[in-house]
């Protein structure tokens, strides 16, 4: 499907650099040129083709639904739903979770929506598909929504509420009295085509340098680091690879983006897949900028009760993604 774009790579890096193939900065630049317009072309059509959904999206509908309505379970699994058709990092998350705290739904299910919205949208589908097939996204996307899923379930049975901040208390408090964040407007396609456009600019805007920085790492990675060096720390032989990976992602922060290339060359380099998806999804998922921005709803001692949470569901899906693929 891509050949065109790898003929193109080849051309410029072979021919017109006259560089020569298997030189470091040859591969690096290849990889680069091929990725970065893959990637482009995959996020234009993949934001359009979502905006336009998003644009007839029932989202203060989905808000009230959650808060008013008892669904056995299944509100969790909708947020962590909602979660996917939301093109967020784990910062720009923040603020609807701070608007769902605000709308009164239960803390759990602002948690499945704040962990799945990051980890799993159109960006990092689109991204997924070209980059590891179909298969694995599937399994990825499938994952991504039962962490968000349980990992919400299991916050909501702490009972954290008394850890919330005083802030979020009363605005808990006067849940009732607030007005619906999103307001749903009767247009026809054409009417809202421009606004759509203008919110893909928006979102290619905020997320290329990531793509071009997170591109441009796997290249070096790619041409420059020896075949062999991560499996001596991340081999499927070692037992504490999964764990070690997620620990270290925690105080990292980039979203889908930047971090998909640089998950690419890692199993390229022989990472276990699973091992290496732990280690994206730490970097997306958690994230101290993320937690700076949580202080406004949350104590430190939730924050922190939150990322453990998280960590050790994201190890076990590291596990599991090892054992499945």
């Amino acid at each position: 499907m891509f050949d065109w774009i790898q003929n193109i790579a080849d051309w410029f890096v072979y021919d017109v650099l006259d560089l020569s193939k298997g030189q470091h900065l040859a591969e690096a630049l290849n990889f680069f040129i091929y990725d970065t317009t893959k990637i482009l072309i995959l996020l234009f059509v993949v934001i359009f083709f979502m905006g336009i959904v998003n644009s007839y999206f029932p989202i203060d509908k989905v808000k009230n639904y959650l808060s008013r309505n008892k669904l056995y379970g299944l509100e969790y699994l909708m947020a962590s739903l909602f979660g996917v058709v939301t093109p967020f990092c784990s910062c720009s998350s923040v603020p609807l979770f701070i608007g769902f705290v605000r709308g009164g739904i239960p803390l759990g299910v602002t948690f499945s929506f704040l962990i799945t919205s990051p980890l799993v949208n159109e960006v990092a589908i689109g991204l997924f598909v070209g980059l590891f097939g179909i298969k694995t996204t599937l399994i990825y996307v499938i994952s991504g929504i039962l962490l968000g899923t349980i990992s919400g379930v299991i916050l909501q049975k702490l009972k954290l509420e008394g850890f919330l901040t005083p802030w979020a208390k009363e605005v808990l408090e006067n849940a009732q009295r607030d007005q619906d964040i999103f307001q749903a407007e009767n247009q026809t396609f054409k009417q809202r085509l421009p606004i759509i456009w203008a919110e893909v600019i928006k979102i290619l805007k905020g997320i290329i340098p990531y793509v071009i920085v997170g591109i441009a790492i796997g290249g070096l990675m790619h041409g420059y680091i020896p075949e062999g060096f991560f499996e001596k720390y991340m081999d499927k032989d070692n037992l504490f690879a999964v764990p070690i990976a997620t620990i270290l992602a925690v105080p990292m922060y980039s979203n889908a983006s930047g971090i998909l290339p640089v998950v690419q060359v890692l199993v390229a380099k022989g990472i276990p897949l699973g091992t290496a998806i732990a280690f994206m999804m730490g970097v997306v998922g958690l994230s101290l900028p993320e937690a700076m921005l949580l202080k406004k709803v949350m104590t430190l001692k939730l924050i922190a009760i939150f990322f453990a949470v998280v960590t050790l569901c994201i190890i076990i899906s590291g596990y599991l993604f090892n054992l499945i693929i």
